[in-house]
């Protein structure tokens, strides 16, 4: 009786034209732009499907309806996949600048094979700089959040780590910022795709299980003490 009173009273999710429509709602509070780039990819394909009807179909109203459903279907789907990039876009865009930011992209936002980890794997303690690694086809790649000119020397201890234990393996430095140079951080999943693809997908399961393998008996980052380590507590508002 009392799983059924709380199966009763618990939260109803949202349907998926809500969930779609909330989506929408954030990524036009955050990107003017998002309406009119979905508008346009939905009636350009309405617009070619109805002139390739009246071109093809000889004044045949059957035809001429089914070039425009089909029309009106591509425009859907690409308004939804504008929709998908820009909310994405959107969503970063408010995490952007802050710490651990990289670690959410690499949580949540890697494709094509590539693994990262939300946990960097040198931290400055006092800047909140932090390196974190990926591992993919295109090698392992060590990205810098913080300022280019503090955490240089961050990618580069790491680099000569990571070369120490897997001297075959390319690694790609990237930094992550709005500075010259930088990737933009909606930018990172895309740039890593692009990474030259040189390992096969059993060296690159065989790469990170080496570097896992061995972060445990890597030194502490400079700056964090474990004995006097707290967790952070929410603020009240």
């Amino acid at each position: 009786m009392a799983r059924t009173k709380d199966s009763a009273s618990a939260p109803k999710e949202p349907g998926r034209l809500k969930q779609m429509w909330q989506v929408f709602q954030m990524t036009r509070r955050y990107d003017t732009t998002a309406p009119w780039l979905m508008l346009l990819g939905f009636l350009a394909p309405v617009a070619v499907a109805l002139a390739l009807a009246l071109w093809l179909s000889s004044g045949n109203g059957l035809t001429i309806t089914l070039w425009v459903v089909a029309g009106v279907l591509a425009g859907l789907l690409i308004a939804m996949i504008i929709l998908g990039r820009r909310a994405e876009r959107a969503a970063y865009s408010q995490i952007d600048g802050q710490p651990g930011a990289v670690g959410a992209v690499l949580r949540g936002g890697l494709r094509g094979g590539w693994m990262g980890n939300e946990m960097p794997v040198a931290v400055n303690g006092k800047t909140q700089d932090a390196v974190y690694r990926a591992v993919g086809r295109g090698g392992v790649v060590l990205i810098s959040e913080g300022p280019a000119s503090r955490t240089r020397r961050m990618l580069e201890d790491e680099q000569r780590k990571v070369a120490r234990v897997l001297p075959n393996v390319p690694i790609t430095l990237l930094s992550v910022g709005h500075d010259e140079g930088d990737v933009a951080l909606h930018r990172l999943a895309a740039t890593l795709r692009k990474t030259k693809r040189t390992l096969t997908k059993p060296e690159v399961l065989a790469v990170s299980n080496r570097l896992n393998s061995l972060q445990s008996s890597l030194p502490i980052p400079k700056g964090i003490d474990p004995m006097k380590a707290r967790p952070q507590r929410g603020r009240m508002r």
